[in-house]
């Protein structure tokens, strides 16, 4: 009996040094819009560490960008996966994800302002260093952060994932305060070779330091698992590329831990 009470009580003891990564499902208003989204940290890390903020490819805030979400919180970041459609709305077809996110891309004041409001709930969670914050986004996504970062949001950078690089505001010197990372798959028709001149053009004209990488081969959403069914159900140029996805997730890394230096987690018990 005494040998099951002491490790009964060990195990209390010892329950705080192994928790992990805590996920939560977090309500939000941007306007007079609820938004749902997902914040998840991990515990075990010590202090205030820096917030990533994720934004969701068309199809809505799912269980991809979660995912990526809890990565982020592997690493000893905290992350937040964002709501940009409000009431966690998600499409099942690619005529209404063109439609939702559309509806954002011709509305820059209400796609800013549920941006906003997602960084604003992110950098005051109690795990967040408020000075150090970034955005990542994938797709649509990859464009909402590139666009953000135009309007001179204060991040201290931006990683796009497959994202869209057109805009109708091209950054001019002293707009964008944010340090940029673009991932992008040279064979992806949706993000054609004078798009990406267009964009390294204005990125030149607004004197912008920026890491561009481009995989040669890769198709769309190349980082999404579920990219080839989606390709195949609805006959979209879309394809995993596990390669590519590995090595862009270590740009990632390495770009999170340069703009964050000196990078957290280390004080993991």
């Amino acid at each position: 009996m005494r040998t099951v009470l002491l490790a009964a009580a060990l195990l209390v003891f010892a329950a705080p040094a192994l928790a992990r990564v805590q996920g939560e499902e977090v309500t939000y208003r941007a306007g007079e819009t609820e938004m749902r989204g997902y914040l998840v940290h991990d515990d075990a890390v010590k202090g205030k560490r820096p917030g990533v903020l994720v934004v969701h490819e068309w199809w809505g805030h799912d269980d991809y960008a979660r995912q990526r979400a809890r990565m982020l919180a592997e690493m000893g970041y905290t992350a937040l996966a964002v709501d940009m459609y409000g009431g966690g709305r998600k499409a099942s077809h690619p005529d209404d994800a063109k439609q939702m996110s559309g509806q954002l891309r011709q509305n820059l004041p209400l796609a800013t302002e549920r941006f906003e409001a997602g960084l604003k709930l992110l950098r005051q969670h109690p795990s967040v260093d408020g000075g150090k914050i970034a955005a990542i986004g994938y797709c649509f996504g990859g464009g909402v952060v590139l666009e953000m970062a135009r309007r001179g949001a204060e991040l201290a950078g931006v990683a796009s994932f497959h994202g869209s690089l057109g805009t109708d505001r091209p950054a001019k010197a002293g707009d964008i305060k944010a340090q940029l990372l673009v991932l992008n798959g040279a064979a992806d028709p949706f993000v054609t070779p004078e798009q990406i001149a267009a964009f390294n053009q204005e990125m030149a004209e607004a004197g912008i330091t920026y890491h561009f990488v481009n995989y040669q081969g890769v198709k769309h959403s190349f980082t999404n698992p579920e990219a080839d069914r989606h390709g195949q159900k609805f006959n979209l140029p879309l394809a995993y590329d596990r390669e590519a996805d590995r090595r862009s997730w270590q740009e990632l890394d390495k770009f999170l831990r340069e703009i964050f230096q000196p990078r957290q987690g280390a004080g993991k018990g």
